[in-house]
């Protein structure tokens, strides 16, 4: 087909598609040609309504066809604006359109990209982690004769693509002007913007053990800071290649020969509201069965214990039911001052080791939407937050962290106790404002990580200390604890009853998996207990919930939650102040902790599908709260015995005789040489763990009492 005639068709298509009784393309040109917009976005399924033979030139040769298209677009624009064409011309000089295409075709993954989509008009999808400043890429180019000042205008196509100025003087006179006379003339040239981006493969879909793909994104024009280090995008472009710069240096042919591909961005879809799956479309028998689950009343219990059913035990319902909390998520709220308002609900674990903390951290990055995992210890406030790199042309440019990553899902942070503690207070910000500001290398910039944190940590001695207060054995700054809306702190207690259906649970499992691996069915597991939801639908009804529900408090609910937060304020005042002020108060009760009941009853009712919230769900979150952080709240050494269950039949025997040793050897009101006891009663046959442990229970008790840090006792009764 000619030029021509395919410029007229894309001509009749902008002026005359109708879309709802109105020409859409030709009000489009105008509104935009009045805002001073150079950039329309044409919907390549419309253009396939209209006539299909131009799709599939478009799709075939993009590089050319766009330009036509272009040509188009301002051929149309300069009808609608006037009715002669001189005059026209004269209105809109120097104004070119530029057409951004929309598609809903499938997006192909980075890592399948080969040599036969080169050329190839192409869908893909991922996150931004880098982005350049905007430069100025020259486009067209005013030559002039050094001698004869003659002018010439030469084009310079493509993002990478570079000139060669003429070697003679095309100037018809008889006068040589000799060789490379030609010189540029920079202020007549035809400049665009132009900005890189790095683009990369989403978390979610990297496969386990593989590193994630990126490639090279070019946006022009219109198109320039549209997406921000760490925004979802899914692109329409134009698979090219371009040149190493010192191809022409490298002695090796086959080095010289390969070129490095990029991608021309022509269109590009920003996932505004931070969710993961924004482009989900759910079937509607997929639909009818999540209302349906929705209405079951049980429904909180059964999520719950579809989180990592492999994991059993008491002390772990409560956590699970938490982590379904997580999952849905509060509702994000913005007032009308601007002041945004999180809705991601925030959970801390921390407990002994073996009691499967990293396992739930690793099943939630598989459930939730936008799920990463990372360790604390191998973490930077950097690798955490963002980073401003130096690449190798010396220019800055901003490349985002694991919470800018996990943008609209959850980061799991494994080891958080293992942090430095300038790398913890970093993620200040991003756990409550879920922004990170950014003002490194003359880059001043704030990034969205509207992430929800699940972090999980041992106490400070590495198993929990009964004998201690909670603030001496959880050891975190008070301002990293408030942010956390429900604080668990799991111990390992030693019962018989307790480890016996443990043992039985682990047996149970191993044997299961023993079985499914000799019938060769780990290539599709499927759920042996039909009451839970398998990985598949869990992941599917979360993200359902989260994008089609966001319920809101009425009155009744309004009132009884800020009625139970003054209540729980009075009573952690009059236990601090019967336990000796503040100092005894591990886990700060806040209006952040008010805010944190409004979260988890906006979940609750969240994964009912209700758009108002229940006293049902205001009376399940307090519990949860109270369980978790008011239990981490007002966790006090263990007295009067209770610490002795803790210990096994032998060792409570070895206590209690340290303690009698302790009571004649110290009268009441008698000074004594801690270290001095300690080995007297080494020497009379108690253990040196008996003889501490008891000094630590008659202090609880208010029996004995430390002098001179430690070095002395003295007996109080």
């Amino acid at each position: 087909m000619e030029h021509a005639g395919v410029q007229k068709k894309y001509t009749e298509f902008l002026r005359n598609f109708r879309a709802d009784s109105t020409f859409k393309y030709r009000e489009l040109l105008l509104q935009h040609y009045r805002r001073g917009d150079s950039t329309i976005v044409v919907d390549l399924a419309e253009l396939a309504l209209f006539d299909r033979e131009l799709l599939a030139l478009l799709q075939k040769w993009p590089d050319n066809q766009l330009k036509i298209f272009e040509a188009a677009a301002s051929d149309a624009l300069q009808r609608e604006l006037l009715p002669a064409p001189e005059a026209a011309a004269s209105c809109c000089y120097g104004f070119e359109m530029q057409i951004a295409l929309k598609s809903t075709q499938t997006a192909t993954p980075l890592r399948n990209l080969t040599a036969e989509h080169i050329g190839k008009l192409i869908k893909v999808s991922g996150i931004i982690v880098s982005a350049s400043r905007v430069k100025s890429k020259a486009v067209g180019i005013q030559i002039r004769c050094s001698r004869c000042g003659k002018r010439d205008f030469v084009e310079c196509r493509g993002s990478f693509a570079q000139i060669t100025l003429p070697a003679r003087c095309n100037s018809v006179g008889s006068e040589d002007c000799g060789s490379s006379p030609y010189v540029i003339v920079p202020d007549d040239c035809l400049y665009i913007d132009q900005q890189n981006l790095k683009l990369q493969e989403a978390p979610e879909t990297v496969p386990t053990g593989e590193m994630p793909r990126s490639t090279l994104v070019v946006v022009d024009r219109g198109l320039v800071d549209v997406a921000a280090p760490g925004a979802r995008v899914s692109i329409l472009g134009v698979l090219s290649l371009f040149e190493r710069k010192n191809a022409n240096l490298n002695l090796d042919g086959a080095i010289a020969a390969i070129r490095l591909p990029y991608l021309r961005v022509v269109g590009i879809d920003l996932n505004v509201d931070g969710h993961g799956d924004k482009f989900r479309h759910f079937t509607p028998a997929e639909e009818d069965r999540f209302l349906e689950l929705s209405r079951r009343p049980n429904i909180h219990k059964l999520v719950a214990a579809s989180i990592a059913p492999s994991i059993q035990g008491e002390y772990t319902l409560d956590i699970k039911k938490a982590l379904a909390c997580q999952l849905m998520g509060g509702c994000p709220k913005l007032l009308p001052d601007g002041v945004k308002l999180r809705g991601d609900v925030n959970v801390l674990l921390l407990g002994d080791p073996s009691t499967a903390k990293s396992q739930f951290l690793k099943f939630i990055e598989k459930v939730a939407p936008v799920g990463v995992y990372t360790s604390g210890k191998g973490s930077s406030a950097a690798g955490l937050t963002a980073s401003v790199i130096r690449d190798k042309n010396k220019e800055f440019f901003l490349e985002g962290g694991a919470m800018v990553l996990a943008d609209g899902g959850i980061c799991c942070i494994d080891e958080f106790d293992k942090m430095r503690e300038t790398d913890r207070v970093a993620i200040h910000e991003a756990m409550e404002q879920q922004t990170i500001s950014i003002a490194k290398a003359g880059i001043t910039t704030v990034l969205n990580s509207r992430t929800s944190v699940l972090a999980a940590a041992n106490p400070v001695y590495g198993r929990y200390d009964d004998l201690r207060s909670a603030a001496e054995n959880i050891d975190m700054m008070s301002t990293i604890l408030s942010r956390f809306d429900c604080i668990f702190i799991i111990r390992d207690v030693r019962d018989e009853n307790r480890d016996l259906s443990i043992a039985k649970h682990v047996m149970g499992v191993h044997m299961k998996a023993s079985n499914l691996t000799s019938l060769g069915s780990q290539k599709n597991p499927t759920n042996i207990d039909s009451s839970i939801l398998d990985l598949k639908s869990l992941k599917d009804y979360v993200a359902y919930c989260r994008s089609r529900c966001s319920p809101r408090l009425n009155n009744e609910t309004a009132a009884l939650l800020s009625s139970e937060y003054v209540a729980i304020r009075r009573a952690i005042k009059e236990r601090g102040d019967h336990a000796g002020g503040r100092k005894h108060q591990a886990v700060p009760v806040t209006v952040r902790q008010l805010e944190a009941l409004v979260r988890l009853a906006e979940s609750l009712a969240k994964m009912r599908l209700e758009t108002t919230v229940q006293p049902r769900d205001v009376h399940e979150a307090l519990r949860l709260f109270k369980v978790s952080t008011m239990n981490a709240a007002s966790a006090a050494p263990q007295t009067s015995g209770v610490e002795l269950r803790f210990l096994g039949d032998a060792e409570r025997l070895q206590v209690q005789n340290a303690e009698q040793f302790l009571k004649q050897r110290v009268p009441v009101g008698a000074d004594a040489k801690t270290m001095l006891l300690i080995d007297e009663g080494v020497a009379l046959g108690h253990s040196d763990f008996a003889l501490k442990r008891a000094v630590k229970i008659m202090s609880n008790r208010a029996e004995l009492t430390e002098l001179d840090k430690g070095r002395r006792l003295r007996r109080l009764r």
